[in-house]
């Protein structure tokens, strides 16, 4: 039971990339779906979450109207679509899903399964 990321890379500030998580060895359509970066010499942190009771959204501030998420139960992804990359989104990005998120959804307490994360690195 795991979740695979893809989609890291280089990217100039102000350009675009797309991350998918997809999950192995379980099916997700009730779990909650997160997404989390650290930075180097930094703590982890949510960037954005989905709620799969209700769609409600969770956006660290600084992304908000330049990163989306959209979670796809028929083609088992979650994808981070980041638009206007800015160097201080540079880190390792790591999918989470969460059954109940009952700490909330930006907790990283409330999540049961983790990806290996992928690397964004962002140059101005």
């Amino acid at each position: 039971v795991r979740l695979v990321e893809s989609g890291g890379g280089p990217v100039h500030a102000g350009g675009s990339l797309r991350l998918t998580c997809t999950p192995r060895g379980f099916t997700w359509e009730d779990y909650n779906i997160g997404w989390f970066r650290q930075a180097p010499g930094k703590e982890r942190e949510p960037v954005l979450c989905v709620s799969d009771y209700d769609g409600v959204h969770y956006y660290e501030e600084s992304v908000r109207g330049r990163f989306s998420l959209s979670k796809d139960n028929n083609k088992m992804t979650a994808v981070l679509q980041m638009n206007n990359l800015r160097a201080d989104d540079t880190g390792t990005y790591y999918c989470a899903a969460a059954w109940e998120a009952r700490e909330g959804l930006p907790a990283l307490s409330a999540y049961d399964i983790w990806g290996q994360g992928t690397h964004v690195t962002v140059s101005s």
